[in-house]
């Protein structure tokens, strides 16, 4: 049976009538979130060609540029036709190697490097910009992937007043964003020389996992997990600081935040669940988790959470879905929880789970599970 109603998200509605249910689901905000910068090296990093000239020289104000981008929580990377070593060697010399996450200095096309990129950070080729002296680079870039935003290394001196680059809000999270993608390289490092099953390597991260009601100072880190979530978003919604804030006011809705650490060290704040509790209905509005977390089964344990909680209040568990090209795995989550597919209208479907099969937390996770939710 499907119990339905209307309901209004902020600016997101639900509408249902009968046994059809329809969504109608309106972005908050339409932003272009820039969430890595690549760079060049030669005449754009520094002045002057690596390979044909004696020294090199750092571009005027580019150290404060790049310092600033990390602090911001933009994570950076670089593609480059030059000679890895030594080319690396020099950006150890100039006291700039660690700003550079999974850089690409060899001979391959500079769309490929970017897509290299991409990949090693899991996210979308859309949330780039690429920095280079030669149009020819840009153009090749463009051509391949025509969602990167491609920037002249002359420009540079306006780069940091794009308001691609301005996230409304710099949190803790974000500011120990890169720091936190160093400790991935390392479990991932260790993941790849472990030779036994994928239980017992999550056995050895030592993970402590927490779930806990939102607070006031957790909502613009929350905020700006909506904005930044894209492949694990189970509605593709984004919400501003002020939604987010009266949710949590709301006696008709829980806001979960989940953080998560383990001994390589804190991935932060990595998931957010939003739980209208009707009656007899409660109905998961949205569920997203970081991306790096993605393998880490967090989120069938979210949901484990969210289903023992219903249960207790003898309420009936749904869960909003919106389909798009990259929320897949959010789906699958869903489906391997335990929940069934009761409608579907275009891209919006609703999940039911009956509550009778939840799942123990395994073993290889340490819970922590604020009193009263």
């Amino acid at each position: 049976m499907i119990y339905a109603g209307n309901s209004v998200i902020g600016d997101k509605q639900i509408t249902a009538g009968g046994s059809q249910t329809a969504a109608i689901i309106e972005p908050y905000a339409e932003r272009k979130t820039i969430k890595c910068v690549v760079w060049d090296l030669d005449n754009t990093v520094w002045n002057g060609v690596f390979l044909e000239d004696k020294r090199v020289f750092l571009r005027e104000n580019v150290v404060e540029i790049i310092e600033t981008l990390d602090r911001r929580g933009i994570l950076q990377s670089i593609a480059s036709k030059n000679d890895h070593d030594s080319a690396f060697e020099m950006l150890r010399e100039f006291g700039l190697h660690e700003y550079f996450l999974y850089p690409q200095i060899n001979w391959n096309s500079k769309a490929a490097s970017i897509k290299s990129i991409a990949d090693a950070l899991n996210i979308g080729i859309n949330a780039i910009a690429f920095i280079d002296d030669q149009p020819s680079e840009r153009a090749e870039v463009n051509f391949s992937w025509p969602e990167v935003l491609c920037i002249d290394s002359t420009d540079l001196d306006q780069l940091l007043a794009r308001p691609q680059m301005n996230p409304r809000f710099i949190t803790e999270d974000s500011s120990k964003r890169r720091l936190m993608y160093r400790s991935d390289i390392e479990r991932q490092r260790v993941e790849g020389e472990f030779a036994g099953p994928k239980q017992e390597f999550l056995a050895t991260l030592q993970m402590v996992l927490r779930i806990s009601s939102a607070k006031q100072e957790d909502l613009q880190r929350a905020e700006e997990l909506t904005v930044r979530t894209n492949q694990l978003n189970s509605t593709g919604c984004t919400y501003s600081y002020e939604e987010l804030d009266q949710f949590r006011r709301a006696d008709s809705h829980t806001l979960l935040i989940v953080n998560l650490e383990d001994k390589f060290g804190d991935y932060g704040k990595i998931g957010l669940a939003l739980i209208e509790r009707g009656h007899p209905v409660w109905t998961i509005r949205m569920l997203l988790m970081s991306c790096r977390v993605m393998s880490k089964g967090v989120g069938t344990i979210v949901l484990g959470h969210i289903m023992r909680m219903a249960r207790e209040e003898n309420a009936v568990l749904q869960a909003d879905f919106i389909s798009n090209d990259r929320n897949r795995s959010m789906y699958v989550t869903y489906k391997f929880a335990g929940f069934k597919e009761i409608n579907r209208n275009g891209d919006h479907i609703v999940l039911e789970n009956d509550l009778t099969k939840i799942a123990a937390f395994p073993d290889y996770v340490t819970m922590h599970i604020e009193n009263g939710i």
